[in-house]
C-alpha cells in the first residue's frame, strides 16, 4: 500500500487568492496616505458660498425648486437633486448649501444634494472613527473598486471586497454589508472601507473554534480556494486545509486541476491536524476503497492482464491495469529476441497491451509485469532444436578479442571462441578470418539453456590434423611450404600438406653469422626443410633448413644460404643435382 505523502506548508506556497491589478494596489496605498482626492473638497469661500442655510420652498418649476433663504433674492435648486418627490411642496422647510451667491444671470444657486452630503460627513466625523464597523450599500463600480453608501459615499478598494477571488464586481452592487473604516481623510472628505478585514477576523475566530473540535478521521466539506502544482487548498469554513495531489486519487494525475476547480465543493477526510501551527492535512482518495488491499488475491503472479501505457521512463514502462493500480514493465521483460535499451522501441504512451504479472510488492505499492512472457520463449526448446554436434548456418554479428558472436535465429545468439576458429592457424583476433555480416557454417559445441549460452566451432567441421600428425609428418621427414611470418626468433612456415604452421628457429636457418632473420629468409619465400621435432599436445612443429642442406651432403657450409639472392642460387644448384640423380 502506498504511503501518504508528507505535507509541506512552505509559506511561499500559501498563496492569497484575492487577485487585483497592481494599479489597484497603488490606488489603495495612495488613499491610505492621503494623496488621492477621491471626492472634491468643499470649503467655504470668503464670499459665503459653501454655507448650509435653512430655507422655504416658495415656488416649483419644471427644472428648479425656488427657495427663500433670507437673502436679497430667492435661490434655485435643480429639481433632480430631490430623490423623493414627496419632499417638494410649498412652504416646506429644507436645508440647502449656498453654492453660488450669484451666477451669470445674477441668480443665487443652491444645492440640496451638497447640503445633505455635508451633514452626512459631519455625522461620520462625530460618530465614527478609523476601525469603526458600519453598514453600507454598494452603489456602483468605479476605477479600482466600488463606491459604498455608509451615510456618505465611501471607497471600497478591489483588494478589500472579499477574502476570496472576486470574478465579477457587478454581483456586489445593490447589496448591503458591514464594513470596517480603514481611513478618514478630513481635508479631502474621503473614506476608505474594507469588507475583507471583517471577513478575515470572522475567519480567525471560526478557525480557533474549528481547531478545538476538528479530529483526525472527521469528514468535512470544503470549498476549493486555491490550486497549486502540489495540491489544493480548501476553505473548511474558517480554516485552510491542504489536499495533497497524492491524496486526491488512487490513480495517477499530473496536476490537481484535472480533478477540481476553484469554488468547487468537496467532501474530504481529515488526515492530520497540527493545532499548534493551525494546519490541516486532507484526503479525498481515503474516502474510497484502497484498490491495493486485495491486490494479491486479485492479481496473483502469472495472471494475464490488459492495460494502457501511461508513462515511459528510461528503465521501463508503466501500465495502468485499473484506476489506481499501475505496474512496471522493465525493459528486460519486453522481448525474448531483442536487447531492449529504451521502452519506446517496443511500446508508446497510450498503447493498449497485454502483460503477465511477475511479482507483487504490496507494501511498496509495486507490481512487476512482463510483455515477453505473453509470447513463445525461443529458449524453451533450444536443446531440441540445436543439439550438440549439429551443423548450422549462422550470421556474424559482433567481433571481440575473445571470439565472434553469431546469430542462429532472431533472439538466439552463440559464441565462436577464438580457439575454435582454426586447427592450424594461430589466430590473434577473429577479424583475421571473419567479418561482421558473414554467413558461416559452424558446429554446435555446447548448449546451456538456463544461462542462455550456446558455443559453436568452425574448426570442428574438419578433422583435427594434430591427431595424426606424427604419422603424416614423422621426425626426419622433408616438407615444403611458404614463409608466412618473420619474427626476431625465427620464421613461421605454412606447410603445403597438411596446411599447418611450423617454426624454423633462428638457429636452424644458417651456421653463418648474420645480423637479422631477414638477411637469411623473407616472407613469401618457398622453402624445403627437415622436420626435427613434433609436439602434438601443444600443436608445435619445428623445422630446420640447415639440417636439410646437410642431409643433401652439402658439407661446404659456405653454400648454406646467407642472403636471399645466395639462397636462390643455392636452390638452383640443388635442383640441377636432383635432376641429374634422377
Amino acid at each position: 500500500m502506498a504511503n501518504h505523502a508528507k505535507h509541506t506548508w512552505d509559506q511561499s506556497n500559501i498563496v492569497d487568492d484575492v487577485h487585483f491589478q497592481e494599479k489597484d494596489a497603488t490606488l489603495f496605498r495612495s488613499l491610505l496616505t492621503e494623496t488621492h482626492p477621491l471626492v472634491l473638497s468643499q470649503q467655504q469661500s470668503p464670499n459665503g458660498s459653501g454655507a448650509v442655510l435653512k430655507g422655504r420652498i416658495v415656488e416649483v418649476t419644471k427644472d428648479h425648486v425656488v427657495v427663500d433663504v433670507g437673502l436679497k433674492s430667492e435661490g434655485l435648486v435643480p429639481i433632480q437633486e430631490f430623490s423623493d418627490p414627496s419632499e417638494i411642496f410649498l412652504d416646506a422647510e429644507i436645508e440647502v448649501l449656498l453654492d453660488q451667491t450669484e451666477d451669470s444671470h445674477g441668480q443665487i444657486v443652491l444645492s440640496r444634494e451638497k447640503a445633505e452630503r455635508l451633514r452626512q460627513w459631519e455625522h461620520i466625523v462625530q460618530n465614527c472613527e478609523e476601525g469603526s464597523i458600519v453598514k453600507g450599500r454598494v452603489l456602483r463600480k468605479v476605477k479600482g473598486g466600488l463606491m459604498v453608501d455608509i451615510g456618505v459615499e465611501a471607497f471600497l478598494p478591489g483588494s478589500q471586497i472579499d477574502n476570496k477571488r472576486v470574478k465579477n464586481l457587478d454581483e456586489y452592487i445593490g447589496r448591503t454589508y458591514e464594513f470596517k473604516i480603514l481611513k478618514i481623510n478630513l481635508d479631502r472628505k474621503n473614506v476608505v472601507v474594507s469588507r475583507r478585514e471583517l471577513l478575515e477576523a470572522e475567519r480567525i475566530s471560526k478557525k480557533a473554534v474549528l481547531l478545538e473540535h476538528i479530529q483526525q478521521g472527521d469528514i468535512r466539506e470544503g470549498v476549493v480556494k486555491n490550486i497549486t502544482d502540489f495540491g489544493v487548498f480548501l476553505d473548511l469554513d474558517g480554516i485552510d486545509g491542504l489536499l495533497h495531489i497524492t491524496d486526491m486519487t488512487w490513480k495517477r494525475i499530473k496536476h490537481p486541476s484535472e480533478m477540481v476547480q476553484i469554488g468547487q465543493k468537496l467532501e474530504v477526510i481529515i488526515l492530520n491536524v497540527d493545532k499548534d501551527k493551525g494546519r490541516v492535512a486532507l484526503g479525498l482518495k481515503q474516502k474510497g476503497v484502497n484498490p491495493w488491499d486485495q491486490i494479491e488475491q486479485k492479481y496473483p503472479p502469472g495472471t494475464r492482464v490488459r492495460g494502457r501505457i501511461v508513462n515511459l521512463l528510461p528503465y521501463g514502462a508503466f501500465i495502468e491495469i485499473e484506476p489506481g493500480i499501475e505496474g512496471l514493465i522493465h525493459v528486460s521483460e519486453m522481448s525474448w529476441v531483442k536487447n531492449v535499451t529504451d521502452p519506446s522501441e517496443v511500446v508508446k504512451k497510450g498503447d493498449e497491451v497485454e502483460a503477465i504479472v511477475l511479482s507483487i510488492q504490496k507494501e511498496d505499492g509495486k507490481i512487476s509485469l512482463g510483455i515477453k512472457q505473453t509470447e513463445h520463449n525461443p529458449w524453451d526448446d533450444i536443446e531440441e532444436r540445436y543439439p550438440v554436434g549439429k551443423n548450422v548456418k549462422a550470421k556474424v554479428n559482433t567481433l571481440t578479442n575473445y571470439g565472434a558472436f553469431v546469430e542462429l535465429e532472431l533472439g538466439v545468439e552463440g559464441l565462436i571462441r577464438i580457439s575454435d576458429l582454426s586447427w592450424i592457424k594461430k589466430v590473434s583476433h577473429p577479424s583475421e578470418l571473419l567479418r561482421k555480416g558473414d554467413a558461416v557454417d559452424a558446429v554446435i559445441l555446447s548448449v546451456d539453456k538456463d544461462s542462455r549460452k550456446i558455443t559453436l566451432g568452425l574448426k570442428q567441421l574438419s578433422d583435427n590434423p594434430w591427431e595424426s600428425i606424427e604419422r603424416i609428418l614423422p621426425v626426419g621427414s622433408l616438407v615444403k611450404g611458404k614463409v608466412s611470418k618473420i619474427t626476431a626468433f625465427g620464421a613461421f612456415v605454412l606447410l603445403d600438406e597438411p596446411q599447418i604452421e611450423a617454426l624454423i628457429h633462428v638457429t636452424e636457418l644458417s651456421d653463418q653469422a648474420f645480423s637479422k632473420v631477414e638477411d637469411v629468409i623473407a616472407k613469401g619465400d618457398e622453402i624445403t626443410a627437415k622436420v626435427i621435432k613434433i609436439d602434438p599436445e601443444h600443436k608445435k612443429i619445428a623445422l630446420s633448413i640447415k639440417e636439410y642442406l646437410i642431409e643433401r651432403n652439402q658439407h661446404n657450409y659456405d653454400d648454406i644460404v646467407v642472403t636471399s639472392s645466395q639462397r636462390k642460387k643455392k636452390e638452383k644448384t640443388l635442383h640441377s643435382e636432383e635432376h641429374n640423380e634422377s
